[in-house]
C-alpha cells in the first residue's frame, strides 16, 4: 500500500439548514486544493450535485498532472514535450508504470518482459473466427481482450503484487498484436506473428502491414512518428475510460476485464472518436479555397456545424500535445511525399486562421491533438475504422497505471456515486385487470 501525499491546506465552513460543517481542505504536489467531503452525508445528510464530475477529485493520483489554462501536461512530472522529443513508448511506459525513468538495465529487463509476452495464445486466433469480417475493430477489441481472462489464469489475482505485474506486462505487450489481428481479419489477411528482434512499433508495423508474399522493412520516419503518437495517448488523466477502469477495478474485476471495459468507453464519438471527426472534416472542406466558407458556417449558430479538431474539455490554451503532432504531421508527410496533400494544406490554413480570428481565439478553439493525428495515420495507411484501436492500444500503459495505482490505495472503495432522485413516489400497486 502506498501512502498519501496529500498535504492539510485548512478548512472550509458549510452553512445549511442553521448549522456550520467544517470540511478539511488538502492540497497536492500542483493544481487545486480540494475540499474533502467524505463525511458530508453523515454530517448534514445531505449530496452533492455534479454532473460529469466536473468539479470532483475521485481519487488521489500521482501519475499525470493537466493545467488545462496554462496548456501543461505531465507524465510523473516530466513535461510531455520532452518525452515525445527525447523518450520511447517502452521507457514512458516503465515511467507510467513505476514512476521514474528506468536506468539502462531496467529498461533492457523491461524490454525483454514485454518483448517476450507479445505472442497470443494460439486458440485466439480460432476466437477472432467468430467475428463478421465487416466487424468494426473496437467490437473486436473489447471481445478479445475481455477473453485474455480465459487464457491466462495465472494472472488475475488482484491481491498478488507479481500476478498483477504480469498480466500488466502480458497487456502492453499483447495490445499491438491483438490490434494488428483486428486489422489483418478485417483485410482478410493472414496474422502475422511478432518478431522478438524488433522494437515495440516496429514490430506493430511490421505486424499491420506485411504480407508473406514479401519482405517487409520497416521506415524508421514512419515508426517515430507512431510511436510519438503513442507517447502522447499514453495517459491524460481521470477522463472518462480511466474512470471506467478505475470503477469496473473497484469491484475487484479482473485487469483483463477492466481494460475491456476501458475500451468500450474510449469507443465513444465523445471520447476516441475525435480525431476520425476531425479527418472527415477535412475532407468534407476538401480544398483551401473553401476553408473561408467552412469558417463562416461555424461561426453562424444556426448553421450547427463545429470545428472538429479544436478545442478540448480540459485545455482552454493550446493543446501541448498538438505542437509535437504537428511535427510528426509534417514529417510523415515529407517522407511520403505528401506534404502537398490537400488535406494538409486545409489543416493549415484553417489553424491558422483559428490561431488569429477573434472569434476562436475568445472562444479559445486552440488546434488539439485530434487535429493533426488523424492526418497523419491517415498517412501512415490505417483506415479511420482503427484509429480509436490505435487510442486503445497505446492509453493500455494508462489504464493499467491507473488501476494499479488504485489498487495500492489505502483509501480505496469501491465506486458507488449517489443521485438525486426525481421519480414517481410511493404508488400503490394497482392489478392488471383494474389498469
Amino acid at each position: 500500500m502506498r501512502e498519501s501525499k496529500i498535504k492539510p491546506a485548512g478548512n472550509a465552513t458549510l452553512s445549511y439548514g442553521g448549522k456550520g460543517y467544517d470540511f478539511p481542505v488538502y492540497a497536492g504536489s500542483q493544481g487545486p486544493n480540494v475540499v474533502d467531503i467524505r463525511k458530508l452525508y453523515d454530517q448534514a445528510d445531505i449530496f452533492t450535485y455534479d454532473p460529469g464530475f466536473t468539479s470532483t477529485a475521485s481519487t488521489e493520483s500521482g501519475i499525470t498532472f493537466i493545467d488545462g489554462d496554462k496548456g501543461v501536461l505531465e507524465y510523473r512530472g516530466y513535461s510531455i514535450a520532452d518525452l515525445a522529443e527525447h523518450s520511447s513508448f517502452l521507457e514512458t511506459c516503465y515511467l507510467l508504470l513505476y514512476g521514474d525513468l528506468p536506468q539502462k538495465a531496467q529498461m533492457e529487463k523491461f524490454t525483454h518482459s514485454i518483448t517476450r509476452h507479445t505472442m497470443v495464445h494460439e486458440q485466439l486466433a480460432q476466437f477472432f473466427r467468430g467475428f463478421r469480417r465487416d466487424a468494426h475493430p473496437m467490437a473486436v477489441m473489447c471481445g478479445v481482450v475481455g477473453a485474455l481472462s480465459a487464457f491466462y489464469h495465472d494472472s488475475t489475482d488482484i491481491n498478488d503484487p507479481m500476478q498483477r505485474e504480469i498480466a500488466s506486462h502480458r497487456l502492453i505487450a499483447k495490445m499491438p498484436t491483438l490490434a494488428a489481428m483486428a486489422f489483418k481479419y478485417s483485410m482478410g489477411q493472414p496474422f502475422v506473428y511478432p518478431r522478438n528482434e524488433l522494437g515495440y512499433t516496429e514490430n506493430f508495423l511490421r505486424m499491420t502491414f506485411s504480407v508473406p508474399a514479401e519482405e517487409y522493412k520497416v521506415n524508421p520516419v514512419l515508426a517515430k512518428a507512431l510511436d510519438t503518437i503513442f507517447i502522447l495517448h499514453a495517459d491524460h488523466e481521470q477522463n472518462a475510460s480511466t474512470s471506467t477502469v478505475r470503477l469496473a477495478g473497484s469491484s475487484g474485476a479482473n485487469p483483463f476485464a477492466c481494460i475491456a471495459a476501458g475500451i468500450a468507453c474510449l469507443w465513444g464519438p465523445a471520447h476516441g472518436g475525435a480525431n476520425e471527426a476531425a479527418l472527415k472534416m477535412l475532407m468534407e472542406i476538401g480544398t483551401v479555397d473553401k476553408v473561408p466558407e467552412y469558417v463562416k458556417k461555424v461561426k453562424d449558430k444556426s448553421s450547427g456545424l463545429r470545428l472538429m479538431g479544436f478545442g478540448h474539455r480540459v485545455y482552454k490554451n493550446y493543446d501541448p500535445r498538438a505542437k509535437a503532432m504537428q511535427v510528426q504531421a509534417h514529417a510523415v508527410l515529407d517522407e511520403l511525399g505528401l506534404h502537398n496533400d490537400p488535406l494538409l494544406k486545409v489543416a493549415i490554413e484553417l489553424e491558422r486562421i483559428a490561431l488569429q480570428d477573434e472569434y476562436f481565439i475568445e472562444k479559445k478553439l486552440y488546434p488539439n491533438i485530434d487535429f493533426y493525428s488523424g492526418i497523419t495515420l491517415k498517412a501512415l495507411g490505417f483506415p479511420t475504422s482503427m484509429f480509436t484501436a490505435l487510442f486503445a492500444l497505446a492509453r493500455t500503459v494508462g489504464w493499467i497505471a491507473q488501476w494499479k495505482e488504485m489498487l495500492e490505495d489505502p483509501h480505496q472503495k469501491i465506486g458507488r456515486p449517489r443521485q438525486i432522485y426525481t421519480g414517481p413516489v410511493a404508488r400503490s400497486y394497482v392489478p392488471m385487470s383494474n389498469r
